[in-house]
């Protein structure tokens, strides 16, 4: 298998969210509650529950005439992902075929590196559960010769999965022809990302979007000094839970947890 890359056409996406709901569908998130803003957008941001949206933004141009602008927002599946650097459990890694980065949250232990360490800010914290959650890029159907949930059900041909060579050819080839300001964002941050955009508009006026993503300086004093303490001690996650402890303290339980804990003699 070949490296490959998520490629999101933005003039060809109607934010019909057909995507969304699959993404939804596929990894059997539950809805949560929202409020109602002001726009179609929801929910308004990513979250445990949602690892990915579609943003509706108005957009007036220089000409005067207003334009409707959407963009996909998701993990950008760094090719230099500052979320593997810092993992201390192995929870996040690199997919050996495609090189995107896989997710086993049976191995997270909550310690909440990897989203300051995210230049994108896209991993979410859930306090119920005390794990990390984001996009693996349907990691059981892109290994099972299958395209990630939301491509699949993409109408338009706004998302497509393909080989990273065909993927940054097709890429410019749309901006050429699409002229004016499009531009493709993704292929020269944080040494490549695995989710790349066509853009209809100059960068700059997409609301949310990284203009310079940057990994943190700490970042590098992680993998060079604190991760490989961790992984000398004694278990690989003992040594995990052994530098979150250092760093953040015990890991309390939740009370209905201490509750059971007392009627089994635990406490």
């Amino acid at each position: 298998m070949s490296e490959k890359i998520k490629l999101y056409d933005a003039s060809k996406c109607t934010a019909c969210r057909g995507c969304q709901l699959a993404c939804k569908q596929w990894n059997a998130l539950k809805a949560g509650q929202t409020e109602h803003k002001g726009t179609y957008q929801n929910p308004p941001t990513l979250q445990p529950n949602t690892y990915m949206i579609i943003h509706f933004q108005d957009y007036v141009a220089p000409e005067g005439d207003v334009r409707w602008l959407f963009r996909k927002e998701a993990c950008m599946h760094c090719t230099k992902a500052a979320c593997v650097t810092v993992c201390p459990s192995g929870a996040l890694y690199y997919n050996k075929e495609f090189k995107t980065v896989g997710m086993d949250r049976e191995k997270c232990i909550g310690c909440k590196e990897c989203v300051s360490a995210c230049p994108f800010e896209v991993p979410r914290y859930d306090k119920e559960t005390e794990k990390v959650y984001k996009c693996d890029m349907c990691e059981t159907r892109i290994t099972n010769n299958m395209n990630p949930a939301c491509v699949k059900a993409c109408p338009t041909g706004a998302l497509k999965w393909l080989d990273k060579d065909e993927a940054l050819k097709i890429a410019e080839g749309r901006v050429q022809q699409l002229g004016g300001d499009a531009n493709v964002y993704g292929d020269k941050f944080v040494g490549g990302t695995h989710l790349m955009y066509v853009l209809k508009e100059k960068m700059d006026v997409y609301d949310g979007i990284k203009k310079d993503p940057k990994v943190p300086q700490s970042i590098f004093v992680w993998k060079n000094l604190l991760k490989p303490l961790s992984l000398l001690a004694a278990g690989g996650v003992i040594g995990a839970e052994l530098i979150h402890y250092m760093i953040r303290g015990p890991h309390k339980p939740h009370p209905e947890h201490y509750e059971e804990a007392k009627k089994q003699g635990g406490a």
